[in-house]
């Protein structure tokens, strides 16, 4: 929920990248769809921040299990096995054919706290594994050292899937500011993620996110996220650092009672929501290399990202400096075309477009971001976007972006993309 032009606006886009569940993004922001491979999925961060519930400002995240090696000062006599109540009978694999007993909101409320250290809880939050959305607790915990926003949120995936391997993939410094990052897979053969980053890319306060990832070998997927802070956004920093260490946030992630609530949750078809074409099962880095071989032939790649569905970067130079290139390519978005292409130009081919030239979206000094916004007759959504910094956290680097608005038009109106790529 930005609070205003510069603020980092997952929140707005998350639907969009979910339409999968509900197909119904609505933005004032045209621009809202460009930067969603920043943080290695928009969907990660729909599950941190949506739940805004009661005072707290969206931490929508998971429980914790019964077999993690507590640290050592942390022998609450409150703490019970996790094991107790429904997850005693749940099955202990997710990848079970019939859902396991449920586990209510109480019951992952219990889970998490009793896997923190000693301290004290409030403003909790939870729903179980009958919620529409993915199960989830979040409080706010405090050690004595100053109380700190603190979320937990559990799903099932794709263990071989584009979006786990986003969700435990340190992300590429040029787009995301962060402290540090480790992407690992463990010996059960699960890949765990810890990112050590800010809440707003551009620091202007210092809100500290961190944030764990796990996806084990069942596609059970596990986020943690903690904040220096009681509360996400619209908050004075309450301490120096979020309460957990690095080890305390793979311990909490890692543990075993999250396996059996996700064996609970209910298993249901997802049967697509339209006739059009789904962005899953494309090659992983298509994009980002068709990108390179529609820039004009002046432009170095110094740059550029990884696998990534539907978006990709590349950082060029045209010898005046890195300049960051981004596109967003998306099947099925014909819904958009009211909220965003009202005012559009239409080509004889049936293709809608529309250009800005605005302030960057994440504040730093002197950026500007340049943007052709193309949608197909078939509901092919193509973003062109570029900007004169190499990363949109930095400040400007040279007076303007190393594409024309002219160069991006024809990159997003070329009908390489709609080869399927």
């Amino acid at each position: 929920m930005p609070e205003n032009k510069h603020e980092d606006p997952f929140e707005d886009r998350f639907a969009a990248a979910l339409r999968d569940t509900g197909h119904s993004f609505r933005s004032d922001d045209p621009a809202a769809l460009v930067g969603r491979g920043e943080v290695r999925g928009r969907r990660k961060q729909l599950l941190r921040r949506t739940a805004v519930l009661g005072g707290m400002t969206g931490v929508a995240l998971v429980g914790v299990g019964a077999t993690l090696l507590l640290p050592s000062d942390a022998h609450d006599p409150r703490r019970t096995s996790a094991a107790a109540g429904p997850a005693a009978t749940a099955s202990p694999s997710a990848a079970g054919t019939s859902p396991a007993a449920a586990f209510t909101g109480d019951d992952i409320l219990r889970s998490l706290k009793e896997l923190l250290p000693r301290g004290t809880f409030t403003e909790e939050q939870a729903q179980g594994t009958d919620s529409p959305m993915p199960p989830h607790a979040q409080v706010v915990f405090d050690d004595g050292k100053g109380p700190a926003a603190l979320g937990l949120s559990v799903d099932r995936t794709d263990p071989g899937g584009e979006q786990a391997t986003q969700w435990t993939t340190c992300p590429d410094k040029a787009v995301v500011a962060y402290d540090d990052c480790t992407s690992a897979t463990r010996p059960d053969g699960s890949r765990l993620m810890v990112l050590r980053g800010y809440e707003y890319p551009d620091r202007r306060v210092d809100t500290k996110w961190w944030n764990a990832e796990l996806v084990t070998p069942d596609g059970v997927h596990v986020t943690l996220s903690e904040w220096n802070a009681p509360a996400q956004k619209d908050a004075p920093v309450s301490r120096p650092q979020p309460p957990l260490s690095v080890e305390q946030l793979e311990d909490v992630v890692t543990a075993e009672v999250w396996k059996r609530v996700a064996a609970a949750m209910p298993r249901s078809p997802k049967p697509s929501v339209t006739g059009e074409a789904s962005p899953e099962g494309r090659p992983s880095g298509t994009i980002a290399k068709t990108l390179i071989g529609l820039l004009p032939e002046n432009l170095k790649v110094t740059g550029r990202s990884g696998p990534g569905g539907e978006y990709a970067y590349l950082v060029v130079d045209d010898g005046k400096g890195g300049s960051l290139v981004q596109v967003n390519v998306q099947p099925g978005m014909s819904d958009v075309a009211g909220d965003l292409f009202g005012d559009a130009e239409t080509l004889p081919s049936g293709v809608m477009i529309t250009t800005r030239q605005s302030p960057g979206e994440k504040g730093a000094e002197g950026v500007v971001m340049w943007t052709v916004d193309t949608l197909r007759p078939d509901g092919l959504r193509v973003v062109v976007s570029a900007f004169n910094t190499p990363a949109q956290h930095q400040d400007a680097t040279r007076e303007t972006p190393a594409l024309t608005m002219e160069q991006l038009r024809e990159i997003a109106l070329s009908t390489v993309w709609d080869a399927g790529v």
